[in-house]
Formats: structure tokens, sequence, C-alpha cells
């Protein structure tokens, strides 16, 4: 195939064994982990946790991916469509609350395809923001909860940290986009049936960022719309270590800046505990349930 699913618009040639885009992947799905996963939004893991499915390579060039070992290093198995699916109900099996579909975008090819006969649970889309509003249209129908992150505004933030000055209007236009699909979130015994849960994970020195992020979506979503989630849990990872303002973990004044600025904002969603910023928290990508 020649790929032009993602905001890069490679034209890139991917077969079935090798990828020559900006993802690095062939068009056969490449999985690092496939496990329940507790540590998502509550609604989201619920009491069960989330069938969450992580793919491999990745469009974004994020310096503090701390799934960088699978997005950058390329980790993975190749495995065909049809396990693919049978990775999926087995999950369920397990008492998986969704399918959740981690960093999909270069992937959409093969979830549509495995979403042609549906999955008897919701299925979560969860990206970095970057997708192209023409991928997502395709998805209309297929995905039930869009859990994008919305890392930056400001376009030179964006390039320096991922590669990509045209982030902020290209995650604004998908975000947009999933909440049209979606409508408002829709709650059932306590468990994300459908909506957009929008994420946001601050940075070290970068609180203003993350207060014009917060002051977007109460401008944009009106009350009960989308969920929000701030993210307090940063430590550096991948190639932070060449970035010194952001080799660091946050600040706790940081971090309680941030939600008393989202409870200001009267924002409904979620924050973390200062617990939660450890590499404990990471998954081993070690092919489980691959």
């Amino acid at each position: 195939m020649i790929c032009n699913l993602c905001p890069r618009l490679c034209g890139a040639e991917r077969t079935e064994t090798v990828g020559k885009g900006h993802c690095r992947m062939p068009m056969a799905p490449v999985l690092a982990r496939a496990a329940l996963h507790m540590w998502e939004e509550p609604p989201i893991s619920g009491q069960n946790g989330s069938g969450t499915v992580f793919f491999s390579g990745c469009s974004l060039d994020c310096v503090f991916c701390q799934n960088d070992q699978i997005s950058h290093q390329d980790f993975g198995k190749a495995v065909t469509v049809e396990r693919l699916r049978e990775i999926c109900l087995e999950l369920i099996g397990q008492g998986a609350h969704n399918i959740n579909f981690v960093n999909p975008t270069h992937y959409a090819h093969v979830i549509y395809r495995l979403l042609e006969k549906p999955l008897p649970v919701p299925v979560v889309w969860n990206s970095g923001g970057y997708d192209r509003v023409e991928t997502l249209r395709a998805m209309e129908g297929k995905v039930d909860i869009y859990l994008p992150d919305l890392k930056y505004l400001t376009p030179a933030l964006s390039e320096r940290y991922s590669g990509a000055a045209d982030y902020p209007e290209v995650a604004v236009a998908a975000i947009r986009e999933m909440v049209r699909q979606t409508g408002p979130c829709v709650v059932e015994d306590g468990l994300l049936k459908r909506g957009t849960v929008i994420r946001h994970l601050v940075l070290p020195g970068r609180l203003a960022e993350a207060k014009r992020v917060m002051d977007f979506i109460s401008e944009e979503f009106p009350a009960g719309t989308v969920l929000f989630s701030l993210m307090s849990q940063y430590v550096p990872q991948g190639r932070a270590s060449e970035f010194p303002e952001i080799d660091r973990r946050l600040r706790g004044s940081e971090a309680r800046n941030a939600q008393a600025y989202m409870e200001a904002l009267g924002l409904e969603g979620f924050t973390q505990e200062g617990s939660a910023a450890d590499t404990e928290y990471i998954p081993p990508f070690d092919l489980t349930g691959v």
C-alpha cells in the first residue's frame, strides 16, 4: 500500500513486511503487548481493566515518550489481522470492559478491516491526537470512545518536542471530528460507553501551555460534551536527557497549580496522584498476549 493515513502524508510504500514511512511500520500490525490495563481513567479501566493493544511505531517523534521502546525503537511482533481479532476476543474473555487500541493511527486500515464485524464491547481509539480528519471519518460508527492527547497548542513546542510544527492545527481539527462523531460522553454503571476524553500531560516548566490547553477546551466544548484528563505523571524518558529544561520530574507546585486551574475552569474529568509519576506504571513491553 501507498500510505497517507497520518498527517505526515508520506506517500510511502508499506508492504506486509517492510515499512518505508515515518512510522517505519509494515502493513501488517506489529504489537508489543495486549493485556488488561488498570491505569487508564476510572470509567475506562473500571474494575476489570481496559483491554489494551499496544501497536509499535509512531508518526510522532516525542522526545519524552514513555513508550520509546515500541514507538521509536520498534520493538514488537507482526501478527495477522485474524490473530489481532483473536487477541481482542481473548481480552474480552478475560473481562475487558473495552478494547483499547493504543497508538492506532498508522494501523487504521487494519482496525477498519477488523471492525467490519463489530466487537461486543466499546472500542477505544487511544492516540497522540496527531490524526488526519479523513482517516478518522473512516472510523465513524466503528469507534465508540476517542482518547486523544492534546499535547500542545504552540507550534514551537510541538516542533521541539515532537518534531511536528503542525501538531496544534492537526490535533484541534482531529479532536473536533472525534467529538462530532461521539457526541457527549455516555457513562453507564460507572463505565464510559461512548464519548471523547481529552488528555494533557503537563511538562516541566510548561505550566502556561497546560493552562492554554485547558482554556481552549473550556471555550471550545460546552459543559458535558467532553471529559478532560490532566496528567501529572511526567517522568523523563526516551531522549529527554537531551533537553535539559524537561529532564526532570514535575514539581509538586506545578501539578497543584495545574489542578487548581482545572478546578477553577470547572472542567469535568480526572487528575492524578503524585505517586503516578513512577516508571512502575509503564507497562512491560514483552509481547504479553501477542
